[in-house]
Parts: C-alpha cells; structure tokens; sequence
C-alpha cells in the first residue's frame, strides 16, 4: 500500500540544516496495523508527515497504491489523520464532526446521513451523536476523531500519537478498540508512537527508529525477542545487557564465554559478526535463579533490592565476577543480602550489534 524509497528530509539550509530522515525505505501492506516507534526526535513524526503531504522530501519517493504521490497536496491524496489534540469542532455536534468532511466533498445528503451512521456505530457512540465534542471526555473526543477520519473511507489512516492524552486505563482501553476498528475497515492504519507497549500490542510490524534511520522492521515478537543492536533492545522493554566473548559463529548462533567463565549458546542477528568482544542481552523474565552451588548455574551473586511491582517482581543483583542483573518473577521469594545462583538459559540470549 505504501513504499516509501531511500527519502532524506532536512529542516534548514547549509551547515545548520538537521537531517530529520537520512535515506529512509520501508514498505507497508495493505490492512496493515503497522507503528513508527522511537522517542522524541527520531524522526516518526516527519515520515507520517512525509507520507500525509504536510511536509515535502528532499530526495526520495513516496508511493501509495503503486501511484507516486509526492507531487500531491494532502487533500488530493487518499489519507486521513488523526491528530495528537483531535482537531474537533467545538461548536458541531458528534455527527456534523463526522460528516464535515464528506460535506466538503460534495457528496449527497443520504449517503452523509447513511455514512455518518455506520461510523457513529463503529465507534460505538449512536447515543452521543447530537452531543457537542466540547461536552465529551477524552476518549470520546478520540472516536469521533476517528470515526470523521475513516468516514470518507481512506485507503490509509495517518495516526500520531493520538492516545497520548489519555489516562493509562483509558488508554490501554483505546489500543483494543484501535486494532479493532483497523480488522473491521481493512483500512491500513500508520500509528507513531514512543510507547513501546502501545507497538508491542497493537502493531502488526513495528519498525523502531533513531537519529532520522529505520533500524529494525519486524513483527512484534520479532523486535521484543531478537532485536538487531543494543539501542532496539535497550529501547523495547526492560533488559540486562553483559560483556562476553564470542568465540564461534554459525547459522546465525554464536558461542560466547561469559565473565563468569560460562560458555553458553546465543543467538546472532542478521548482521555478520566476527569473534570478539561483544555484548550480549536477556531480558529479566527469563533468567531464572537458584541455589549458589547448583550444578546448573551460569553465574552467582548477591540480592541488592527487591521490588514488587503488583504482576510480579524484580530482583536486583550484583554479581559476583562483577556486573549486575534484573531477573523478574512472578513467584516472589529472595531477600536483600542473599546469595544466590542465576541461570541464563541459552535460547534467550542474544548477541547485540553496537
């Protein structure tokens, strides 16, 4: 649905322009949930803006459907938006929101009046169409953004950061009802965001950006358990990261020696990796502990802090052959100052790229 190829954007002119995209490709599938990740500055917001027609390439091109559109203004593009603050009418009612924009394009009344009530029962708010948005909460102001967006039926839906201003319980409520309406369109959604939980729950492919690059593109999973270097993994949930020595490399599984002088099987990313130094990644649910003498133990240490978070909790560790971890338990149990065995089972760790 959308290619965007080798695109470079800068702001500014001369030796104070900032490179906001630097040679950016990425292809999107039709009725695709598919989610531009990375924290402020990186770039997310100004390939959607790219994409919606608000801002113009330096170099590159943008296709949608096979059409190159870059020459395009954003009203003669087949897009809507969906912005952070809305962007409501405060003296239209729900349903004169919603069929602003098919007004604007002339189409009859019957069809306005007929469209404007398969989208009010999208978003599930029949009950609320004579109401005026001023008089709406947060996350009802969210649907009727959404459902004038999707109104005129757009081949793509541009969201940025649209559920930022929620509260967290409303906002977790927000990301089902959004992949929702995404599987019942067919409509190929384009969500920013920094929230790496908002990515790993709703996305069907994640591509996770810095300093104006695409460095990884996979589906979530792809990203959480085997990210490509050590800026996706530190960026995508909690994880350790410890200093090892890769000795062999093969089909993509290195063997590395830790500091502890264990030698365990990790795997390797797509990039070609020699031996050597190298540093290598597990997340806290996957490292499991044990006594201190058990045969099976990767390394030893010492429990510094114990945190209960509610679902589970976190215990902090100072090795002993130096470094530290985080290993997270559902089952509790560890106290400060105990010894203890830490094992890190093999299939879960992952050698990092710099």
């Amino acid at each position: 649905m959308i290619s965007v190829e080798r695109v470079t954007k800068r702001f500014g002119m001369g030796e104070s322009a900032v490179v906001a995209l630097d040679d950016v490709s990425v292809t999107i599938s039709e009725n695709e949930f598919f989610t531009l990740l990375g924290p402020s500055g990186c770039g997310k917001t100004t390939l959607l803006r790219l994409i919606a027609g608000f801002e113009l390439p330096n170099k590159g091109l943008i296709l949608l459907d096979g059409q190159e559109i870059g020459h395009l203004p954003p009203y003669r593009r087949p897009v809507n938006t969906v912005f952070q603050n809305y962007a409501l009418f405060p003296h239209m009612t729900v349903a004169q929101n919603i069929g602003f924009g098919l007004e604007m394009l002339g189409k009859p009344a019957a069809e306005i009046a007929d469209t404007v009530g398969r989208m009010l029962a999208l978003v599930r708010m029949e009950a609320l169409a004579d109401r005026r948005t001023d008089q709406l909460s947060g996350g009802q102001q969210q649907r009727v953004a959404l459902a004038r967006a999707l109104a005129p039926q757009p081949k793509v839906l541009l969201l940025d950061e649209p559920l930022s201003a929620l509260d967290l319980k409303l906002r977790k409520g927000m990301q089902i009802e959004l992949k929702r309406l995404q599987h019942e369109t067919g409509i190929t959604f384009v969500f920013v965001t920094h929230d790496q939980d908002e990515a790993l729950t709703m996305s069907d492919r994640i591509a996770v950006m810095e300093a104006g690059k695409i460095l990884q593109i996979g589906d979530p999973k792809e990203i959480y358990n085997h990210p490509a270097s050590r800026f996706v993994a530190d960026f995508i949930g909690d994880i350790n990261i410890l200093k090892a020595e890769m000795t062999e490399v093969r089909d993509h599984t290195g063997t590395v020696r830790l500091a502890s002088g264990a030698v365990a099987r990790a795997h390797v990313p797509s990039a070609a990796l020699a031996p050597g130094a190298v540093s290598v990644a597990i997340r806290p649910e996957h490292i499991h502990l044990c006594g201190p003498a058990e045969d099976n133990r990767t390394c030893t240490g010492v429990i510094t802090n114990v945190i209960y978070f509610g679902s589970g909790t976190h215990i902090h560790m100072d090795l002993d052959q130096g470094g530290s971890l985080i290993a997270r338990t559902t089952l509790g149990g560890g106290a400060i100052g105990e010894r203890v065995g830490v094992v890190l089972p093999s299939e879960h760790l992952q050698v990092l790229v710099d």
